[in-house]
Protein backbone atom coordinates (compact mmCIF):
# COMPACT_ATOMS: atom_id res chain seq x y z
CA UNK A 1 0.00 0.00 0.00
CA UNK A 2 1.25 3.31 -0.87
CA UNK A 3 1.73 5.85 2.08
CA UNK A 4 -0.61 8.87 1.78
CA UNK A 5 2.83 10.99 3.75
CA UNK A 6 4.96 10.75 0.45
CA UNK A 7 8.56 12.67 1.05
CA UNK A 8 7.68 15.39 -0.45
CA UNK A 9 4.54 16.62 0.90
CA UNK A 10 4.11 19.56 2.27
CA UNK A 11 2.26 18.82 5.09
CA UNK A 12 3.88 16.46 6.20
CA UNK A 13 7.59 18.35 5.93
CA UNK A 14 5.57 20.86 8.01
CA UNK A 15 4.67 18.69 10.57
CA UNK A 16 7.54 17.15 11.25
CA UNK A 17 8.84 20.63 11.26
CA UNK A 18 7.16 20.67 14.69
CA UNK A 19 9.87 18.21 15.94
CA UNK A 20 12.55 21.05 16.18
CA UNK A 21 10.46 23.94 17.36
CA UNK A 22 9.29 22.05 20.08
CA UNK A 23 13.07 21.15 21.00
CA UNK A 24 13.25 24.66 22.50
CA UNK A 25 10.79 23.81 25.35
CA UNK A 26 12.19 20.68 26.67
CA UNK A 27 14.15 22.26 29.07
CA UNK A 28 12.76 21.88 32.63
CA UNK A 29 13.31 24.11 35.37
CA UNK A 30 14.31 22.15 38.19
CA UNK A 31 13.12 24.68 40.82
CA UNK A 32 9.98 25.23 38.77
CA UNK A 33 9.83 21.60 39.03
CA UNK A 34 10.44 21.23 42.68
CA UNK A 35 7.98 23.84 43.43
CA UNK A 36 5.24 22.40 41.27
CA UNK A 37 5.78 19.33 43.41
CA UNK A 38 5.16 21.27 46.71
CA UNK A 39 2.36 23.08 46.14
CA UNK A 40 1.07 19.88 44.83
CA UNK A 41 1.86 17.17 47.39
CA UNK A 42 1.33 19.43 50.56
CA UNK A 43 -2.46 20.51 50.05
CA UNK A 44 -3.02 16.80 49.06
CA UNK A 45 -1.47 15.82 52.45
CA UNK A 46 -3.37 18.49 54.50
CA UNK A 47 -6.59 18.06 52.54
CA UNK A 48 -6.31 14.05 52.99
CA UNK A 49 -5.14 14.56 56.91
CA UNK A 50 -7.83 17.18 57.75
CA UNK A 51 -10.77 14.50 55.74
CA UNK A 52 -9.30 11.93 58.14
CA UNK A 53 -9.40 13.99 61.11
CA UNK A 54 -12.82 14.62 60.31
CA UNK A 55 -13.63 11.31 59.74
CA UNK A 56 -12.30 10.40 63.24
CA UNK A 57 -14.19 12.85 65.03
CA UNK A 58 -17.60 12.45 63.49
CA UNK A 59 -17.65 15.96 61.69
CA UNK A 60 -19.01 14.23 58.08
CA UNK A 61 -18.62 17.73 56.87
CA UNK A 62 -15.31 17.55 57.06
CA UNK A 63 -15.72 14.67 54.15
CA UNK A 64 -16.32 17.24 51.82
CA UNK A 65 -12.53 18.04 51.12
CA UNK A 66 -11.89 14.94 49.59
CA UNK A 67 -13.44 16.25 46.76
CA UNK A 68 -10.30 19.11 45.99
CA UNK A 69 -8.02 16.33 47.40
CA UNK A 70 -9.15 13.91 44.86
CA UNK A 71 -8.03 16.64 42.12
CA UNK A 72 -4.40 16.84 43.91
CA UNK A 73 -4.27 13.48 43.22
CA UNK A 74 -5.07 14.03 39.62
CA UNK A 75 -2.40 16.61 39.87
CA UNK A 76 0.26 14.02 41.42
CA UNK A 77 -0.60 11.42 38.62
CA UNK A 78 0.47 14.39 36.43
CA UNK A 79 3.67 15.21 38.21
CA UNK A 80 4.59 11.06 37.75
CA UNK A 81 3.20 10.95 34.54
CA UNK A 82 5.67 13.53 33.09
CA UNK A 83 9.12 12.03 35.25
CA UNK A 84 7.47 8.63 33.22
CA UNK A 85 8.90 10.87 30.28
CA UNK A 86 12.12 12.03 31.31
CA UNK A 87 9.97 15.33 31.62
CA UNK A 88 10.21 16.99 35.22
CA UNK A 89 13.72 17.04 35.87
CA UNK A 90 17.24 16.93 33.84
CA UNK A 91 18.40 13.60 35.16
CA UNK A 92 16.35 10.36 34.82
CA UNK A 93 17.62 9.28 38.16
CA UNK A 94 15.86 12.34 40.02
CA UNK A 95 12.74 11.47 37.51
CA UNK A 96 12.33 7.62 38.28
CA UNK A 97 12.88 8.14 42.16
CA UNK A 98 10.49 11.18 41.77
CA UNK A 99 8.41 8.80 40.05
CA UNK A 100 8.51 5.90 41.94
CA UNK A 101 7.44 7.85 45.14
CA UNK A 102 4.73 9.19 43.96
CA UNK A 103 3.34 6.43 42.39
CA UNK A 104 2.51 5.29 46.23
CA UNK A 105 0.24 8.10 46.63
CA UNK A 106 -1.53 7.51 42.90
CA UNK A 107 -1.28 3.26 43.63
CA UNK A 108 0.45 2.91 40.29
CA UNK A 109 3.54 1.43 39.57
CA UNK A 110 6.01 3.15 37.82
CA UNK A 111 7.91 1.66 36.00
CA UNK A 112 5.76 -0.68 34.80
CA UNK A 113 3.11 1.90 33.58
CA UNK A 114 6.10 3.89 32.13
CA UNK A 115 6.67 1.27 29.53
CA UNK A 116 3.12 0.67 28.85
CA UNK A 117 2.70 4.21 28.34
CA UNK A 118 5.55 4.49 25.89
CA UNK A 119 3.94 2.35 23.93
CA UNK A 120 1.07 4.30 23.78
CA UNK A 121 3.03 7.02 22.72
CA UNK A 122 4.91 5.03 19.99
CA UNK A 123 1.45 3.63 18.80
CA UNK A 124 -1.46 5.89 18.99
CA UNK A 125 -3.44 5.84 16.30
CA UNK A 126 -2.14 3.24 14.55
CA UNK A 127 -4.60 0.48 14.10
CA UNK A 128 -2.57 -1.98 13.50
CA UNK A 129 -0.94 -1.73 16.79
CA UNK A 130 -3.63 -1.47 19.22
CA UNK A 131 -3.69 -3.32 22.72
CA UNK A 132 -1.37 -1.40 25.14
CA UNK A 133 -2.04 1.53 27.05
CA UNK A 134 -4.70 2.62 25.03
CA UNK A 135 -8.66 2.63 25.28
CA UNK A 136 -10.05 -0.46 23.40
CA UNK A 137 -11.38 0.74 20.03
CA UNK A 138 -12.81 -1.61 17.26
CA UNK A 139 -13.58 -0.29 13.60
CA UNK A 140 -17.40 -0.39 12.36
CA UNK A 141 -16.10 -3.49 10.30
CA UNK A 142 -14.47 -5.39 13.26
CA UNK A 143 -18.27 -4.95 15.81
CA UNK A 144 -20.19 -6.38 12.84
CA UNK A 145 -17.71 -9.14 12.10
CA UNK A 146 -18.18 -10.25 15.65
CA UNK A 147 -20.76 -13.14 16.90
CA UNK A 148 -23.53 -11.15 19.22
CA UNK A 149 -21.55 -12.28 22.55
CA UNK A 150 -18.57 -10.37 21.29
CA UNK A 151 -20.73 -7.33 20.51
CA UNK A 152 -22.53 -7.08 23.63
CA UNK A 153 -19.19 -7.52 25.18
CA UNK A 154 -17.66 -5.01 23.78
CA UNK A 155 -21.01 -2.46 24.25
CA UNK A 156 -20.78 -3.07 27.78
CA UNK A 157 -17.21 -1.94 27.90
CA UNK A 158 -17.87 1.03 25.56
CA UNK A 159 -20.63 1.61 28.40
CA UNK A 160 -19.99 5.01 30.49
CA UNK A 161 -21.24 2.97 33.84
CA UNK A 162 -17.99 0.61 33.30
CA UNK A 163 -15.55 2.93 31.28
CA UNK A 164 -15.78 6.02 34.11
CA UNK A 165 -17.29 4.00 37.10
CA UNK A 166 -15.91 0.03 37.35
CA UNK A 167 -13.22 0.43 35.10
CA UNK A 168 -11.49 3.31 36.66
CA UNK A 169 -11.82 1.48 40.22
CA UNK A 170 -10.62 -1.84 38.48
CA UNK A 171 -7.70 -0.50 36.55
CA UNK A 172 -5.99 1.51 39.62
CA UNK A 173 -7.13 -0.93 42.49
CA UNK A 174 -7.07 -4.09 40.93
CA UNK A 175 -4.85 -4.32 37.75
CA UNK A 176 -2.17 -2.12 38.62
CA UNK A 177 -1.18 -4.50 41.25
CA UNK A 178 -0.09 -6.94 38.72
CA UNK A 179 2.57 -6.01 35.60
CA UNK A 180 -0.93 -7.09 33.19
CA UNK A 181 0.29 -7.27 29.68
CA UNK A 182 3.95 -7.39 30.52
CA UNK A 183 3.91 -10.55 32.30
CA UNK A 184 7.22 -11.95 30.81
CA UNK A 185 8.75 -9.09 30.09
CA UNK A 186 11.60 -9.56 32.35
CA UNK A 187 12.12 -8.88 36.20
CA UNK A 188 11.43 -4.63 36.19
CA UNK A 189 7.71 -4.72 35.96
CA UNK A 190 7.22 -7.20 38.14
CA UNK A 191 9.69 -5.67 40.68
CA UNK A 192 7.67 -2.31 40.53
CA UNK A 193 4.69 -3.39 41.08
CA UNK A 194 6.05 -5.17 44.15
CA UNK A 195 7.94 -2.72 45.64
CA UNK A 196 5.06 -0.11 44.73
CA UNK A 197 2.53 -2.57 46.47
CA UNK A 198 4.48 -2.84 49.94
CA UNK A 199 5.16 0.66 49.60
CA UNK A 200 0.95 1.04 49.57
CA UNK A 201 0.19 -1.78 52.19
CA UNK A 202 2.92 -0.46 54.67
CA UNK A 203 1.43 3.21 54.94
CA UNK A 204 -2.37 1.62 54.43
CA UNK A 205 -1.51 -0.38 57.67
CA UNK A 206 -0.30 1.72 59.28
CA UNK A 207 -3.25 4.30 58.81
CA UNK A 208 -5.61 1.94 59.70
CA UNK A 209 -4.52 1.01 62.70
CA UNK A 210 -3.82 4.47 63.77
CA UNK A 211 -7.39 5.54 62.55
CA UNK A 212 -9.61 2.42 62.47
CA UNK A 213 -10.16 0.93 59.26
CA UNK A 214 -13.79 2.38 58.75
CA UNK A 215 -12.62 6.20 58.79
CA UNK A 216 -9.68 5.44 56.84
CA UNK A 217 -11.79 3.69 54.15
CA UNK A 218 -14.25 6.85 53.75
CA UNK A 219 -11.34 8.83 53.47
CA UNK A 220 -9.38 6.83 50.91
CA UNK A 221 -11.67 5.11 49.24
CA UNK A 222 -13.64 8.65 47.38
CA UNK A 223 -10.52 10.39 47.11
CA UNK A 224 -9.05 6.90 44.59
CA UNK A 225 -12.62 6.90 43.22
CA UNK A 226 -12.99 10.10 42.15
CA UNK A 227 -9.13 10.61 41.03
CA UNK A 228 -9.36 7.70 38.99
CA UNK A 229 -12.30 8.49 37.06
CA UNK A 230 -10.84 11.73 36.47
CA UNK A 231 -7.73 10.63 35.28
CA UNK A 232 -9.47 7.73 32.73
CA UNK A 233 -11.98 10.72 31.66
CA UNK A 234 -8.99 13.05 30.72
CA UNK A 235 -7.28 9.95 29.14
CA UNK A 236 -10.40 8.91 26.99
CA UNK A 237 -11.12 12.15 26.13
CA UNK A 238 -7.47 13.34 24.51
CA UNK A 239 -8.03 10.39 22.01
CA UNK A 240 -12.11 9.45 21.87
CA UNK A 241 -13.12 12.52 20.15
CA UNK A 242 -14.94 12.49 16.82
CA UNK A 243 -12.16 14.05 14.43
CA UNK A 244 -9.21 11.89 16.06
CA UNK A 245 -7.04 9.72 13.61
CA UNK A 246 -6.54 6.03 13.09
CA UNK A 247 -5.20 4.49 10.52
CA UNK A 248 -3.14 1.52 9.10
CA UNK A 249 0.51 1.13 9.37
CA UNK A 250 1.57 2.07 6.19
CA UNK A 251 -0.40 5.29 5.99
CA UNK A 252 0.46 5.80 9.83
CA UNK A 253 3.01 9.04 10.51
CA UNK A 254 4.12 10.04 13.76
CA UNK A 255 3.73 13.68 14.02
CA UNK A 256 0.50 13.53 12.03
CA UNK A 257 -1.10 10.88 14.75
CA UNK A 258 0.02 12.90 17.47
CA UNK A 259 -1.17 16.63 15.74
CA UNK A 260 -4.54 14.92 14.80
CA UNK A 261 -4.93 12.15 16.98
CA UNK A 262 -4.76 14.17 20.01
CA UNK A 263 -7.31 16.65 21.32
CA UNK A 264 -6.77 19.81 22.18
CA UNK A 265 -8.77 19.75 25.79
CA UNK A 266 -9.29 23.79 26.31
CA UNK A 267 -10.43 23.54 29.72
CA UNK A 268 -11.31 26.50 32.49
CA UNK A 269 -8.15 27.96 34.57
CA UNK A 270 -8.75 25.99 37.47
CA UNK A 271 -9.61 22.62 36.13
CA UNK A 272 -6.64 23.43 33.24
CA UNK A 273 -4.07 24.15 36.81
CA UNK A 274 -5.45 21.31 38.63
CA UNK A 275 -4.96 18.40 35.49
CA UNK A 276 -1.48 19.60 34.93
CA UNK A 277 -2.05 21.53 31.40
CA UNK A 278 -2.44 17.39 30.07
CA UNK A 279 -5.36 18.82 28.03
CA UNK A 280 -2.46 20.50 25.76
CA UNK A 281 -2.37 16.88 24.42
CA UNK A 282 -1.86 16.91 20.82
CA UNK A 283 1.62 19.26 21.78
CA UNK A 284 2.45 16.70 24.28
CA UNK A 285 2.14 13.98 21.87
CA UNK A 286 4.12 15.53 19.53
CA UNK A 287 7.23 16.40 21.95
CA UNK A 288 6.56 14.66 25.40
CA UNK A 289 9.78 15.85 26.82
CA UNK A 290 8.29 19.47 27.71
CA UNK A 291 7.12 19.73 31.03
CA UNK A 292 3.91 20.44 31.82
CA UNK A 293 4.38 24.06 33.03
CA UNK A 294 5.47 24.99 29.49
CA UNK A 295 3.03 23.70 27.06
CA UNK A 296 1.08 27.25 27.38
CA UNK A 297 4.05 28.74 26.24
CA UNK A 298 3.93 26.15 23.19
CA UNK A 299 0.18 27.91 22.68
CA UNK A 300 1.44 31.34 23.20
CA UNK A 301 4.05 31.23 20.97
CA UNK A 302 2.81 28.83 18.34
CA UNK A 303 -1.05 30.24 17.85
CA UNK A 304 -1.98 27.91 15.04
CA UNK A 305 -1.30 24.67 17.29
CA UNK A 306 -4.35 26.25 19.39
CA UNK A 307 -7.40 25.12 17.25
CA UNK A 308 -6.05 21.78 15.91
CA UNK A 309 -8.70 19.20 17.83
CA UNK A 310 -9.90 21.72 19.79
CA UNK A 311 -12.62 20.57 22.16
CA UNK A 312 -14.26 22.38 25.14
CA UNK A 313 -15.47 21.41 28.52
CA UNK A 314 -19.25 20.87 26.90
CA UNK A 315 -17.92 19.59 23.69
CA UNK A 316 -16.47 16.50 25.31
CA UNK A 317 -19.26 15.74 27.02
CA UNK A 318 -20.47 14.44 23.67
CA UNK A 319 -17.48 12.21 23.02
CA UNK A 320 -19.11 9.32 25.55
CA UNK A 321 -21.19 8.08 22.39
CA UNK A 322 -18.33 7.86 19.98
CA UNK A 323 -17.74 4.46 20.24
CA UNK A 324 -16.56 2.62 16.58
CA UNK A 325 -13.98 4.26 14.16
CA UNK A 326 -15.69 4.27 10.32
CA UNK A 327 -12.87 3.54 8.01
CA UNK A 328 -14.92 5.26 5.05
CA UNK A 329 -15.79 8.56 7.09
CA UNK A 330 -12.36 8.44 9.14
CA UNK A 331 -13.96 9.70 11.99
CA UNK A 332 -15.31 7.80 15.15
CA UNK A 333 -19.21 7.09 15.50
CA UNK A 334 -21.78 6.15 17.71
CA UNK A 335 -23.35 2.52 17.62
CA UNK A 336 -26.50 4.03 16.18
CA UNK A 337 -23.97 5.78 13.03
CA UNK A 338 -23.12 2.69 12.98
CA UNK A 339 -25.74 0.16 12.95
CA UNK A 340 -27.32 3.26 10.24
CA UNK A 341 -23.85 2.92 8.01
Amino acid sequence: MKSNFAADDPAQRKERSWTAVLAQYKQPHPARSTLEIAVTALPFVALWALSAAAAVYGHWWGLLLTIPAAGFLVRLFILQHDCGHGALFAHRSANDWTGRVIGVFTLTPYDYWRRTHAVHHATAGNLDKRGIGDVNTLTVGEYHALPWWGRLRYRLYRHPLVMFGFGPAWLFICQYRLPLGLMRAGVQPWTSTIVTNLGIALPVASLMWLMGVGPFLMVQVPITLMAATAGVWLFYVQHQFEETHWSEDDDWSFQHAALHGSSHYDLPFPLRWITGNIGIHHVHHLSAKVPFYRLPEVLRDHPDLRDIGRITLLQSLRCVKLVLWDDSAKRLVSFREARAA
